[in-house]
């Protein structure tokens, strides 16, 4: 048997446990409260590919009984970060450019309890909007996304996803999120307007995505216990002495 088909025979054998032990099934038991999760569409199209990937994202978290709203930054131009430190000197109140989409989605953070961010691939990267967006809310608004599950999707025509969805995971990272998993990484293909609908594999693994964020948020308001804290400062090092 060859790598492919070891990988295809093993995720065979998870999705069929996955239906002998529901998931949704879990989630139920686990706890009343209504979470909510802020997606945001990076693309510049407002139902393109990657508004149908969140849509069925979106369906799924529904069914699940968690709350949700899909943002789209638009076509205006989206500020980068200029690391002008303003943020930081106005007590809190976020980035001092408040004219775009980032003062909009930060104002939204603060009742939000996670975050799923869908981008389409140019050239390899992310938006250049919705990179702009998430520096500057994470360095300006950290501490409204700080602990919260988060979770980036790609769509592309053929190439280049695995390395957005790379430069996506590591602001959550370096913010304390915990990176919520599917079955495949979070990747759809599909070039024209509504093609990754045909994409069946894309889809699921959008569905499985809803699913397991769904579980982890339940889970983690049912226990009750506050985010952990940190004990240390962090601790900078820039390797030149």
């Amino acid at each position: 048997m060859d790598r492919r088909e070891f990988i295809k025979k093993a995720t065979i054998a998870a999705a069929g446990a996955a239906v002998v032990s529901p998931v949704s099934a879990m989630i139920n038991q686990v706890s009343d409260k209504k979470c909510k999760v802020l997606l945001i569409n990076g693309s510049p199209r407002i139902d393109g590919n990657t508004f149908c990937c969140l849509k069925e994202i979106e369906a799924t978290l529904q069914k699940h009984g968690v709350e949700s709203e899909i943002v789209q930054i638009g076509r205006k131009p989206v500020r980068m970060c200029i690391n002008c430190g303003g943020c930081h000197q106005n007590g809190g109140k976020g980035c001092v450019f408040d004219d775009d989409m980032c003062a909009v989605i930060t104002d939204k953070m603060t009742s939000a309890d996670a975050l799923i961010v869908g981008t389409p691939v140019y050239y390899g990267q992310p938006n250049g909007g919705i990179l702009s967006l998430m520096q500057r809310l994470f360095f300006s608004a950290g501490h409204l996304v700080q602990n919260k599950p988060a979770a980036a999707l790609a769509v592309c025509r053929r190439g280049g996803a695995t390395a957005t969805l790379q430069t996506m995971n590591m602001m959550f990272e370096m913010m304390n999120m915990p990176v919520v998993t599917s079955q495949y990484w979070n990747i759809a293909y599909g070039a024209g307007k509504g093609e990754v609908k045909l994409d069946t594999e894309g889809m699921q693994t959008m569905r499985t995505l809803a699913t397991n964020m769904a579980f982890l948020l339940q889970k983690i308001h049912a226990d009750g216990h506050p985010a952990p804290q940190r004990d240390e400062r962090p601790a900078f090092m820039n390797f030149i002495r």
